[in-house]
C-alpha cells in the first residue's frame, strides 16, 4: 500500500486569487517519490483525461462478439430506472462573479420635489392637528404622520415644520384663552378649575403632537438647542392663558379663597389645590408670582390672629393656641400639595409673628409666675417650646428666677408657718427641678439660675423675732428640726405632700416581706433632699448647734426610730461638710456606747457585791467638750434614787481617778409601774414628772395636793414646775387633775390623782414635754450661735492683721468676708462691729486716711 505524504506549506496555502483564477496555473512540483518497476524502467508521464472521456464505456456490437458480455448494456427485460423523489441538492455555490447585497427595510427617498412633499405632508399634518385641538379622531394613521414627518426633517424642512407647528398650537391657545375669558366673571374657584381642567386637556394633546413630531423633537430641537415640544407647549399657554392679568387674577384670587375655606373650617377641595400647585410648578409660576401672594395672605391672616389672641388669652391659651395653629398652617402645606420652599418660609413667618414679634407676651413675668404657682408644666412646656423656636428660650431665666426669690422668700419670712417651712421648701424644689426637667428640658442656664437664686433667698439674713434679733439662718434652724422630727418618727413622720405617689396598680395584695427596707429607703430618700436643701445654706453653724441639741435628746432618750438612719445621715455630714464638722457629733455616739459597757460593768461589779439594787439605775457619761451644755436646774432627788445615784458615782470615781461628774437630772427619765382604779400601767416619765407623781404615791384618789406643796417637795422651780405640771394634768393623757380645770397652771391651784386615767396601751409615754424645746432653749441656742460667729469674726481680723500689718477699711471688709464665707456670708455692719471691739480690745488701732495697723 502506497503512504501518502503530507503536503508541504506551498501546496497547502494558496491566495484567494489562486481560489478563483480562471487559468490554470503551474502545478507544484512533485515531492512524492516515484514507485520503481520491476524492470526499473523510468516512469512515463500519463496525461489526464477529462470526465467524460474518463467514465465513457462504448458499447460492443454483440452481433461481432457474442462471447463479450457488455456490462454497460441494460439486458431488455431490466426494469426502467427509479425517478428519485426530490432532486438533489448542491451545496457548492461556486463563486461566478459580482452578488447582489439585499438592505432589508431600506427607507427610500422620495423621488418627488422635497418642497412639494413638504406641502402635501404638512396638509395632512394640519388636518391631524385640528382633530387634536378639537378632540376629534385623527383621519391618518399615527405611523403615517410620523413617517411623513420624519422624511420632511430629513429632506432639510426641520425649521419650517417646527415654525408652523408653534404657529398652530399659539392658535389653538388663542382660542383657549377667550373661552376661558368668556367665564371671567364666575367665582374664582370656578375659573381656577376651568383652568387646570384646559391644562390637563392641553397636555394630552401636546402629547399626542409630540408622538407625531418625535423625530423633530429628537432630531432638530433636541440638536439646536431650542425647546422641546413639551416645553414649548407649557410657554404657549403660560404665554396665552396665565400671562393674562384678568385670567391670572381670577386664578390666584381662586387659589387664595381655596386657603380662605380651609382656615375658616370648612373643606376644602385638595385634588383642585394639588393640580393648580403641580400646573403652577409647571408653568414655572411658582415661586415668583403664586408663593408670594400665597405668604402675604398668611401673614395678613397671622397678624390679626395674633392681636386678637393676646387681648383675650391668657398666657396658656396663647401658648396652647399658638401651637395649635402653627401646627394647623403646617399640616395645610401637605394636604393642599403646598411646595416645602413655602412650608419653610411660612414656619418662619409664623415663628416670627407669634413668638419674636409677641415675645414680650410670652416672657411677661406675672403671667409666668401665674403658671408656676398653679404648677402648669404642660402649659410652661409650650412657653419654652415656642420660645426656643427663636432661640429665645433663655429669656425665660428673669421671670422664672424672680418667681424662685419671692416665693422662697415668702415661705421662710412666714411666722405663721414657721414649722412648716422645710416641708414647704422641699415641695418648693421637688416642683422646680420637675418644671427644670419636663417643661425647660433641662436647659443649663435656667439649672444654674435655679440652683443661684434658691442660694440667694435661702441665706438671706433679716433680724426677725424668730431669731430674737440675730441674723442667724432660720433655714438651717428649721432644717435640723425636719431631721430630728424624720429621725425620730421614721416614715411614718414623713410628711404626706413629700411621699411617693405610689398607683394602685402598683400596690401589692399582700404585705412585702421588705416593707421594713422599704420604709428605710423611704427615709434615706427624704434624708438625701433635705441634705440637697442643706447643701444651699452657706452658714452652716445655726444647723450644727440645732442639730447636736436634738441628736442628744434622741441619743440620751433612746428614741431614734433608727440606728441605721442615724448612721446614715452622720456619714452625709461628714461627707458633706468633713470631719471636723461631725468631729463632735461622732464623739456623742461613742459616749453612748461606752456609757452602755460602764454600766453593764457595773452591773457585773454589783453582781460579784451580791447588791441589789432598789432601782434599775441606768447612766450614760457625756464628754463636756462634744455635746451640747445644758443648765443645772435644782431639784430634791428622792432618797431611795439618790441612795443609788451615790452608790454608782462611788463605783466610777474608783475606777477613774480625778474625774467629776456633774449629774444633769433634767435630761433623766424613767420608768414607772403605776396601779389606777382602772387598772395597771406602765408609764415613761421624765425625772421630774416621776418626782412630781411620787408625791401621790399612797395618797387617796380625792386627796388634792397645793402647787405651793409640790413646789417645796420637789425643790423646782416656778418654769420648770408649771411645764411639768401642764403636761401630767393639761394634756392629752392626764394621770394627775387640776382644780379648777384649764390650760395655765396657776401657784392658787391644786392637784389630785384621776381616778379615769385609762389607755388602750399597758405602756404608755407622757414624757413628751422633755423632747420639746422650750423658747428659752431656742433663744440661748441663737445667742450663744451669734456669739461663737463674732469670735469667729474677730479671729478671722485679727489673722488678717498679722499678716498685713496695715490694711485699709474696705480691703479689710473684703478679706474677712473671703476668710468666713464657708460659715456663711457676713453683713459689713457686723463686722465693724467686732473691728470696733478689736480696737478696744486693743488689738489694733485706726489710722489717718482709712486704715488699720496691727498692735503687737
Amino acid at each position: 500500500m502506497q503512504k501518502r505524504r503530507r503536503p508541504t506549506q506551498d501546496t497547502k496555502q494558496q491566495t484567494i486569487q489562486h481560489l478563483f483564477s480562471t487559468t490554470k496555473l503551474a502545478e507544484p512540483p512533485k515531492q512524492k517519490r516515484q514507485k520503481l518497476s520491476n524492470d526499473s524502467s523510468p516512469a512515463t508521464h500519463q496525461e489526464t483525461l477529462p470526465a467524460t472521456s474518463m467514465y465513457s464505456f462504448p458499447a460492443r456490437n454483440k452481433q461481432n462478439n457474442s462471447n463479450v458480455i457488455d456490462l454497460t448494456d441494460s439486458p431488455t427485460t431490466s426494469p426502467s430506472p427509479r425517478k428519485p423523489l426530490r432532486p438533489a441538492r448542491n451545496s457548492y455555490n461556486p463563486n461566478l462573479g459580482a452578488k447582489k447585497i439585499v438592505v432589508k427595510n431600506l427607507r427610500t427617498v422620495p423621488t418627488a420635489n422635497p418642497q412639494q412633499f413638504f406641502e402635501q405632508t404638512w396638509q395632512k399634518l394640519d388636518v391631524s392637528l385640528d382633530s387634536i385641538f378639537g378632540r376629534k379622531e385623527i383621519p391618518y394613521s399615527m405611523e403615517e404622520l410620523y413617517k411623513g414627518a420624519e422624511n420632511v426633517c430629513r429632506q432639510g424642512h426641520s425649521a419650517d415644520l417646527c415654525d408652523r407647528l408653534e404657529r398652530k398650537a399659539q392658535i389653538y391657545a388663542a382660542s383657549l384663552q377667550q373661552l376661558l375669558l368668556q367665564n371671567v366673571n364666575s367665582a374664582s374657584t370656578a375659573v381656577l378649575q376651568d383652568v387646570v381642567n384646559a391644562w390637563s386637556t392641553w397636555s394630552k394633546q401636546m402629547e399626542t403632537v409630540r408622538q407625531i413630531f418625535y423625530y423633530m423633537d429628537r432630531a432638530y430641537l433636541l440638536q439646536a438647542k431650542k425647546p422641546s415640544i413639551q416645553e414649548m407647549g407649557v410657554s404657549i399657554f403660560r404665554n396665552a392663558i396665565f400671562e393674562d392679568q384678568r385670567i391670572q387674577q381670577k386664578i390666584l384670587d381662586g387659589f387664595c379663597d381655596l386657603l380662605r375655606t380651609d382656615r375658616a373650617g370648612q373643606l376644602a377641595s385638595q385634588v383642585l389645590s394639588q393640580n393648580a400647585v403641580a400646573l403652577f410648578h409647571v408653568l414655572g409660576v411658582y415661586i415668583n408670582i403664586v408663593e408670594p401672594r400665597l405668604l402675604r395672605l398668611a401673614q395678613d391672616y397671622i397678624m390679626e390672629w395674633t392681636d386678637k389672641a393676646v387681648k383675650t388669652m391668657s398666657l396658656a391659651e396663647y401658648a396652647s393656641s399658638s401651637m395649635a395653629l402653627m401646627e394647623t398652617e403646617l399640616n395645610r402645606c401637605k394636604t393642599l400639595g403646598l411646595d416645602l420652599s413655602t412650608r419653610r418660609d411660612l414656619e418662619i413667618m409664623l415663628e416670627h409673628q407669634i413668638v419674636e414679634r409677641r415675645q414680650d407676651t410670652l416672657l411677661n413675668s406675672a403671667s409666668i409666675a401665674e403658671l408656676l404657682d398653679q404648677n402648669a408644666v404642660s402649659d410652661l412646656a409650650r412657653v419654652y417650646t415656642l420660645l426656643a423656636r427663636r432661640n429665645l428660650q433663655e429669656k425665660v431665666k428673669k421671670p422664672f428666677n424672680s418667681w424662685i426669690d419671692q416665693t422662697g422668700t415668702s415661705i421662710i419670712y412666714d411666722p405663721e408657718q414657721e414649722d412648716a417651712m422645710v416641708v414647704r421648701l422641699l415641695t418648693m424644689k421637688r416642683q422646680l427641678d420637675n418644671i427644670w426637667i419636663v417643661a425647660f428640658q433641662r436647659n443649663t442656664i435656667l439649672g444654674h439660675g435655679l440652683r443661684e437664686t434658691f442660694q440667694n433667698f435661702i441665706n438671706r439674713t433679716k433680724k426677725t423675732s424668730g431669731t430674737w434679733g440675730t441674723d442667724n439662718s432660720k433655714p438651717g434652724e428649721m432644717i435640723a428640726k425636719y431631721v430630728d422630727m424624720l429621725l425620730r418618727g421614721g416614715s411614718k413622720a414623713i410628711p404626706e405632700a413629700l411621699v411617693k405617689k405610689t398607683s394602685v396598680a402598683e400596690v401589692p395584695e399582700e404585705e412585702d416581706e421588705n416593707d421594713a427596707k422599704d420604709e428605710d429607703a423611704e427615709v434615706n430618700n427624704q434624708l438625701d433632699q433635705v441634705l440637697d436643701l442643706f447643701r444651699f445654706v452657706n452658714g452652716k453653724a445655726v444647723f450644727e448647734a440645732f442639730y447636736k441639741k436634738d441628736l442628744a435628746r434622741r441619743l440620751l432618750m433612746g428614741r431614734s426610730a433608727s440606728a441605721d438612719a442615724e448612721s446614715s445621715m452622720l456619714s452625709r455630714l461628714k461627707t458633706e461638710c468633713g470631719s471636723n464638722f461631725t468631729q463632735n457629733l461622732e464623739q456623742m455616739f461613742r459616749d453612748v456606747e461606752l456609757g452602755r459597757e460602764e454600766m453593764a460593768a457595773y452591773k457585773s461589779y454589783l453582781e460579784q457585791q451580791g447588791t441589789t439594787p432598789s432601782i434599775d439605775l441606768g447612766v450614760n457619761i457625756l464628754s463636756a467638750s462634744a455635746w451640747p451644755t445644758y443648765p443645772d436646774i435644782p431639784v430634791n432627788v428622792p432618797t431611795e434614787i439618790k441612795r443609788e445615784i451615790d452608790r454608782f458615782e462611788l463605783h466610777y470615781k474608783s475606777k477613774h481617778s480625778g474625774r467629776k461628774l456633774d449629774w444633769k437630772h433634767g435630761l433623766a427619765h424613767c420608768q414607772m409601774k403605776a396601779s389606777f382604779p382602772k387598772g395597771k400601767k406602765e408609764i415613761v416619765v421624765s425625772s421630774f414628772q416621776a418626782f412630781v407623781l411620787l408625791l401621790f404615791n399612797g395618797v387617796d384618789e380625792n386627796e388634792k395636793i397645793s402647787y405651793e406643796t409640790i413646789k417645796e417637795e420637789t425643790g423646782l422651780v416656778d418654769t420648770e414646775l408649771v411645764r411639768t405640771l401642764q403636761s401630767l394634768a393639761c394634756a392629752k393623757l392626764r394621770p394627775l387633775q387640776k382644780h379648777p380645770k384649764g390650760r395655765d397652771v396657776n401657784p392658787t391651784d391644786t392637784f389630785s390623782l384621776n381616778s379615769n386615767f385609762t389607755h388602750e396601751k399597758y405602756r404608755v409615754k407622757i414624757n413628751q414635754v422633755q423632747l420639746k424645746e422650750t423658747k428659752e432653749e431656742n433663744k440661748e441656742t441663737h445667742e450663744r450661735v451669734q456669739a461663737d460667729r463674732n469670735f469667729e469674726t474677730q479671729a478671722a481680723i485679727v489673722r488678717i492683721m498679722k499678716s498685713k500689718k496695715t490694711i485699709g477699711h474696705q480691703a479689710l471688709l473684703i478679706e474677712v468676708v473671703e476668710a468666713t464665707k464657708k460659715r456663711g456670708v457676713l453683713s459689713f455692719p457686723d463686722i465693724k462691729k467686732n473691728i470696733d471691739r478689736l480696737i478696744e480690745k486693743e488689738y489694733m488701732e485706726r489710722e489717718d486716711g482709712g486704715m488699720y495697723s496691727y498692735v503687737a
